[in-house]
């Protein structure tokens, strides 16, 4: 009986500290954001923005035993509307939660513009914003050092009142005013490396000199907006850094783009949380986008913008699924992001 009541102390001393370790190791961990409800947003067939697009990279992220150990898989629910208006006008909100559930198992074009719904795409929005609230919480809150959020459907074309290119909610653009209202984070960068402009995060921090908004991007493309000379408005001049790159650039100019502009401007700005649109239709083997970056080319970006993260934002940084139409593509380039953010946790060890 002596022998066992040590053995209680003994446990009840390990316990404590074995809970530590694991709350320790959690924090150096990545956040996937991902719910099988975004699969239910439905575009019809052969369209290019699709279930399949997220299925086989958040297949081989749960089957892959060397990312598995390093990977928290966050439960979250619908954003409110209120966080959701924090962006998007009500009027427009309203106007999408009508357009898509008065639809029965037919799909419809949204009135604002290029972008397919159905029956479910309102709510599987909503469950998107939903992601980007749970994975700037994590962060902040210390329970993960970085996030991959695979939302569907994208964002980054969506303004205040309008949906297009295939975006329903700005998911990005909302995450950055989530950061100011809950944290009171002052400056926020948002990197778009997407093939396309991100016109719509582009037009909401316009004026804003709280949110650098720096995208890189092929040109003449959809939808024409991204030019260099577009640099802000007002208090937001000079906040605004658009790279345009002529079809066929590859990594070459894409890393020396961000080497040569992003981080000069970020030793300027100091950037206190990072937020990235990371669309991955500028791959070689896109079936939209006419850039050549590979695997390892989105892998540099990323050891370059942790660098930055390091620096300024103590590592917080969350990337946010926008394009890309090729699942292989998506599977291939998540995973050198994911291993790139797993190696720079690893290294705070």
């Amino acid at each position: 009986m002596k022998h066992f009541y040590h053995f209680l102390v003994l446990i009840s001393l390990i316990q404590p500290v074995q809970l530590m370790a694991d709350s320790k190791n959690n924090t150096l961990k990545i956040a996937i954001l991902y719910d099988d409800e975004f699969l239910l947003h439905y575009t019809g067939p052969n369209h290019p923005e699709n279930s399949d697009r997220i299925s086989r990279a958040i297949n081989f992220l749960k089957k892959d035993f060397k990312l598995r150990s390093n990977l928290l898989w966050p439960s979250f629910g619908y954003a409110p509307e209120d966080v959701i208006n924090l962006v998007h006008s009500k009027n427009y909100i309203n106007l999408v939660k009508l357009e898509s559930e008065r639809l029965d198992d037919t799909t419809a074009i949204l009135s604002t513009g290029d972008t397919v719904i159905s029956k479910q795409s309102y709510q599987v929005a909503r469950k998107s914003v939903g992601a980007m609230m749970e994975g700037v919480d994590q962060i902040m809150k210390g329970k993960v050092l970085n996030a991959f959020a695979f939302t569907r459907p994208p964002g980054h074309h969506a303004t205040k009142d309008r949906g297009m290119g295939f975006c329903i909610f700005n998911n990005v653009a909302i995450a950055a005013k989530y950061l100011q209202q809950k944290y009171k984070i002052k400056r926020i960068l948002i990197v778009d490396f997407d093939v396309h402009h991100g016109n719509g995060t582009q037009e909401i921090f316009y004026n804003d000199n709280s949110v650098f908004y720096f995208s890189i991007h092929q040109h003449p493309f959809y939808p024409g907006t991204g030019r260099p000379s577009e640099k802000g408005v007002a208090d937001g001049y000079g906040y605004t850094l658009n790279i345009d790159l002529p079809k066929g650039a590859g990594d070459k100019e894409f890393i020396e783009s961000l080497k040569n502009q992003l981080i000069p401007a970020m030793d300027l700005f100091k950037p206190e949380f990072i937020l990235v649109s990371a669309g991955f239709d500028a791959h070689e083997n896109d079936l939209l986008g006419q850039l050549n970056y590979s695997g390892e080319g989105y892998k540099h970006a990323t050891d370059i913008l942790l660098n930055i993260a390091k620096q300024y934002s103590s590592g917080r940084m969350m990337f946010v699924l926008e394009g890309g139409y090729e699942s292989q593509n998506i599977q291939e380039s998540s995973e050198k992001v994911i291993n790139a953010l797993i190696t720079y946790a690893s290294n705070k060890l």
